[in-house]
């Protein structure tokens, strides 16, 4: 009896072992399959934009979610999009630049820790595109809930703020951040402006582009530039991607004349 209990002891804890290790693979593969679906979303760009110019055929947005919109207008040098509202989680970047590269990748962890489980639901949220970067207009820090990630400039106080669009599923229903830099706001509709870049993105350049996408709209017969309209960058891409390839858009503000 006592060969026997040794024997059925023995087989008890094959058979849990064997249990564990099918319950760890069968979790290997679940993370394998859900790598792989993340992994195509950007190994196979979304065609969601038509491209107007080579450089715009060149490139490559990942397969991700992003703000609805639908073009009004196309002109040579930009296009007037109605965008939908949207929410974002949005927080102010350390420094006097925008676009510094400490900056960025410290704004971009933060909120990301927001978007993967720091909430206090420790809800794991889908990343979408783009990641937004603006110039405050004023008020817009009273503003308490209410794509692409949005970097922003608070007005006189010489900061920026990066947003990250949230999946729309959400609606006002956000877990709250845990981070007090981390906030989430709503972005009401409007009607924006667009211009389209490729490269690397850097304030001087940004503040070229928007030099000349606002002497493009003084030319424009159905839509000004808003008072108080602010700059507004969108980018699409992951750090890795060509600068060639990458999908920069800077936006203002519009309305019909």
């Amino acid at each position: 009896m006592a060969a026997g209990a040794r024997t059925s002891g023995a087989e008890a804890r094959a058979s849990l072992v064997l249990a564990l290790a099918s319950q760890a693979l069968a979790a290997s593969q679940r993370r394998a399959a859900d790598l792989a679906v993340e992994a195509a979303k950007y190994a196979f760009p979304s065609r969601r934009f038509e491209p107007r110019t080579l450089e715009e055929a060149l490139m490559s947005v990942p397969d991700l979610e992003t703000v609805p919109f639908r073009v009004l207008k196309r002109e040579a040098e930009y296009e007037i999009r109605e965008v939908e509202s949207y929410f974002v989680a949005e927080t102010t970047m350390p420094g006097r630049s925008g676009f510094d590269f400490n900056g960025s990748s410290q704004s971009f962890n933060v909120l990301a820790s927001y978007l993967f489980g720091k909430n206090t639901t420790s809800e794991q949220m889908e990343m979408t595109t783009p990641v937004l970067t603006r110039k405050g207009e004023p008020g817009s820090e009273t503003m308490d809930m209410t794509t692409p990630v949005i970097t922003k400039k608070s007005a006189g106080e010489n900061k920026w703020k990066m947003s990250f669009v949230m999946p729309a599923k959400y609606g006002s229903n956000l877990p709250r951040p845990k981070d007090p830099s981390v906030s989430i706001k709503e972005v009401p509709g409007k009607i924006v402006a667009v211009a389209v870049f490729s490269g690397l993105v850097a304030d001087d350049d940004i503040s070229q582009r928007e030099s000349k996408l606002r002497e493009s709209l003084q030319r424009d017969t159905e839509f000004r530039v808003k008072d108080n309209s602010v700059v507004e960058v969108a980018q699409y891409n992951p750090p890795f991607t060509l600068p060639f390839t990458r999908r920069n858009e800077i936006a203002l503000e519009v309305e019909k004349k």
